[in-house]
């Protein structure tokens, strides 16, 4: 009873926070994206992770939720074939969009002299083939999924059960053999990019770090730079997704070892598939100050306004 009381208010309460914390960063990026005449790739980026992260609420949270309150086939097959298709590329794209940002973020502060920084994306328009690639990738490796996900609204006994409202039907080993070591690859390829990416900017970090140490020791003032700050954000959002993924990783090892039925440890996979992306925009907020710089500028447009307004 205590536990169904829990998932009665963390489920609900995740989605909602979380969906309304990405609306809040994509649409104050989006504003400051459109109201300024350069064009940052690195916002193009944190809007699209927030647009992937909503997509994740809605198609995970929002049917988890409803289920929390005991409503039960509410979803038809088709539509349950969209959910879960569509939460299984939001992940892939969650991974994807994360790593690319952590590379991106590690290229704008390499050093002038470094090769690294030719390879700096000149505009936004840069960024949007590998996002558009993205969407393919996982669009093609999560194409099995339309073929195996059933309703529980249909009579089918032979299944395994994915999600309550929907069957994960067991597949033939040749597709398994074709799916897994495409998701593997893909997950190893870009967490190993991220990695990387977070060594080097852990490395210039510290660099910066000694440098501002001699400064202050010979009483000279100095500002840590802004894309020295988005790097510190980066890092820890890329420690957010990996304490996560790592996490949701071993519970899904021990659930699938074990032989039990255990609904915590369903709840808890739940959780943690959820964790990443409602956890990663009050990083930004609370880093950045975003919601705080939003509204000021709104009020000072506001302000002019009036002003203008009066003075005529």
């Amino acid at each position: 009873m205590i536990l169904k009381y829990i998932e009665e208010i963390i489920f609900p309460s995740m989605t909602v926070l979380g969906t309304l914390g990405n609306m809040s960063v994509s649409v104050n990026f989006m504003l400051s994206w459109w109201g300024s005449p350069e064009k940052k790739p690195i916002h193009l980026i944190l809007i699209h992770l927030a647009f992937t992260n909503i997509i994740l609420f809605l198609t995970k949270g929002l049917p988890k939720a409803i289920e929390t309150f005991g409503i039960r086939n509410f979803l038809d097959d088709i539509g349950c074939k969209i959910i879960v298709y569509l939460g299984r590329v939001a992940r892939g794209l969650s991974l994807c969009t994360s790593s690319l940002l952590t590379v991106v973020q590690a290229i704008i502060i390499s050093p002038r002299a470094s090769g690294w920084r030719r390879l700096r994306p000149k505009s936004a328009q840069h960024i949007l083939p590998f996002l558009l690639f993205f969407w393919i990738l996982n669009g093609l490796i999560s194409m099995n999924l339309i073929h195996s996900i059933i309703s529980t609204g249909m009579n089918i006994s032979q299944h395994k059960n994915s999600d309550n409202y929907c069957y994960f039907m067991q597949e033939s080993q040749e597709i398994k053999w074709i799916v897994l070591p495409l998701m593997v690859l893909r997950d190893a390829l870009f967490q190993g990019a991220m990695g990387g990416a977070s060594g080097y900017m852990i490395f210039l970090l510290h660099k910066h770090h000694q440098h501002v140490l001699y400064l202050q020791n010979s009483k000279l003032l100095y500002r840590t730079p802004p894309e020295l700050r988005a790097a510190q954000s980066v890092l820890l959002l890329m420690l957010c997704f990996l304490f996560f993924y790592w996490t949701d990783c071993a519970f899904s090892l021990i659930s699938s070892l074990s032989s039990r039925d255990n609904t915590l440890m369903v709840n808890t996979l739940e959780f943690l598939s959820l964790g990443y992306a409602t956890f990663s925009p009050f990083v930004l907020i609370h880093r950045d100050g975003l919601l705080v710089d939003f509204w000021h500028a709104q009020m000072e447009k506001l302000r002019k306004c009036h002003s203008h307004l009066f003075v005529q």
